[in-house]
């Protein structure tokens, strides 16, 4: 299976139709291997136009938001990431081409694991991921000039707000477990400004200010 033309053909046909544009966003997406993050039985599946299962009921999301997630961060190359929520790692890995660090947060051990292996394996040198609570971010590297979070929030996610350094930006998921909107926030001068940019579906944000179990 030609897997360098299957992404090609993912960008081509479910990304740029939809309006990614950020040639940075599309070069990185067209780079990483998806299948390289996703189990052995979904490998023929990985570059879909859906997500996949990848464990202890967890997903990795569809390539279209997880290109739009990414684009409405505006990287540049500078910046210091916080992820909530590494999943299959997928995420992490084209954050950490864009970013200059990746502070990553994951619940599910056996899910950090696999994911900080295949990272490794791929080379990456600029991640870090720890088992924690996400909903209560990373506090010990804060602040950081993007958030991204990968589970949908019940409301307004205000410590990790709090963690955002002045001028940056925040993308989260935010709404019930039948539907969320994905909101992006940004802080200026102090201000905290939000607008919500579709409708998605995530798995929720576990944790003490997320959702119980």
């Amino acid at each position: 299976m030609d897997f360098a033309k299957l992404r090609e053909k993912m960008v081509e046909e479910q990304l740029i139709p939809r309006g990614i544009s950020d040639p940075s966003v599309l070069k990185v997406i067209k780079k990483i291997e998806r299948h390289a993050f996703v189990p052995k039985e979904y490998i023929n599946s990985a570059y879909g136009d859906h997500p996949l299962p990848i464990g202890s009921n967890q997903t990795i999301s569809q390539p279209y938001i997880v290109a739009l997630m990414t684009e409405a961060l505006k990287l540049t190359g500078t910046e210091k990431v916080l992820e909530i929520g590494a999943g299959s790692g997928y995420q992490t890995a084209i954050l950490a081409e864009l970013a200059k660090k990746v502070y990553s947060v994951e619940r599910i051990r056996p899910l950090a694991d696999r994911a900080s292996l295949v990272l490794s394996k791929l080379g990456y040198k600029n991640i870090e991921i720890d088992v924690k609570d996400g909903s209560l971010g990373w506090k010990e590297h804060a602040p950081y000039d993007a958030i991204m979070v990968t589970a949908f929030c019940p409301g307004r996610p205000e410590t990790l707000l709090s963690q955002l350094a002045e001028g940056g930006r925040l993308i989260v998921p935010i709404g019930a477990a039948f539907g969320q909107a994905l909101t992006l926030f940004k802080k200026t001068k102090g201000a905290v400004s939000s607008h919500e940019i579709c409708g998605c579906m995530f798995v929720p944000l576990v944790g003490k200010e997320g959702w119980e179990r």
